[in-house]
């Protein structure tokens, strides 16, 4: 995957957004909401509705808003009916932006993105404008302090659960993995005893784009407004800059 030796540097903004989201079990309920909906409300035969609840317990979210979320979604408690959208556009010095969202209230959330992005020195453009630019891939982390195993045997069970790749970092060992067998993957590794300090479907850019100075400031100002929006699930993006600048930041 050309590009993805700086996944670290784009993941590591991404996580530390997500520990400062107020509105996070909102948006995990939207989530288990619409993966219920799609494909029942049993997590023993939705997959789907399986990771999202595994990625709620992992955020602390309590079971009694997993439960009502997937009540509402299967028609045993009155709920609002949520569309999945995904916009695609350019930040400060032409980063490439995706954004997933779940909303109520289309009209609304596109003029909120538009608005979003504007104000940030970037551009919401045209459905297929960046998409191109990444792919989806299913994506775990195990902490170096989680397992006794060296590298070497650790790639070992990882190809043989059916991974496409793993990279090692300072923090732990990168699992990247097709869609289609993430789950399958993530299953047979917990089976085998090893926790993930991440597990997700995600998109990882194909390329990043470098950017510097008052630039990196715009960008993140614009990822954090993204993300402070209560429809919006993921940003994805492809900036990369200086790790001294971001601590900065």
């Amino acid at each position: 995957m050309a590009g993805h030796s700086k996944w670290k540097n784009i993941q590591r903004r991404k996580n530390a957004q997500d520990a400062k989201r107020g509105k996070i079990f909102m948006k995990l309920a939207k989530e288990i909401f619409v993966a219920a909906k799609q494909g029942g409300g049993d997590p023993d035969t939705n997959a789907s509705l399986r990771l999202v609840i595994d990625k709620a317990k992992a955020n602390n979210m309590p079971n009694d808003n997993i439960e009502r979320a997937i009540k509402k979604a299967t028609g045993d408690l009155d709920g609002v009916n949520y569309e999945e959208m995904t916009y695609e556009g350019y930040g400060p010095g032409g980063v490439a932006v995706m954004v997933s969202a779940l909303t109520d209230n289309k009209n609304r959330t596109a003029a909120e993105i538009r608005h979003a992005f504007n104000k940030n020195g970037g551009n919401l453009g045209e459905n297929g404008c960046v998409s191109f630019m990444f792919d989806r891939k299913g994506y775990l982390v195990i902490p170096k302090d989680s397992t006794d195993l060296d590298e070497d045997d650790l790639m070992l069970e990882v190809i043989e659960a059916g991974a496409e790749e793993m990279e090692t970092t300072d923090e732990g060992y990168e699992i990247f993995t097709e869609p289609e067998e993430f789950t399958n993957v993530k299953e047979q590794l917990q089976e085998k005893g090893f926790t993930f300090s991440v597990a997700e479907l995600t998109m990882i850019p194909q390329t990043t784009s470098p950017l510097s100075g008052d630039d990196v400031h715009k960008m993140l100002q614009l990822i954090d407004v993204l993300e402070d929006n209560e429809d919006v699930q993921e940003v994805y993006h492809n900036l990369e800059a200086d790790e001294e600048v971001m601590n900065q930041m």
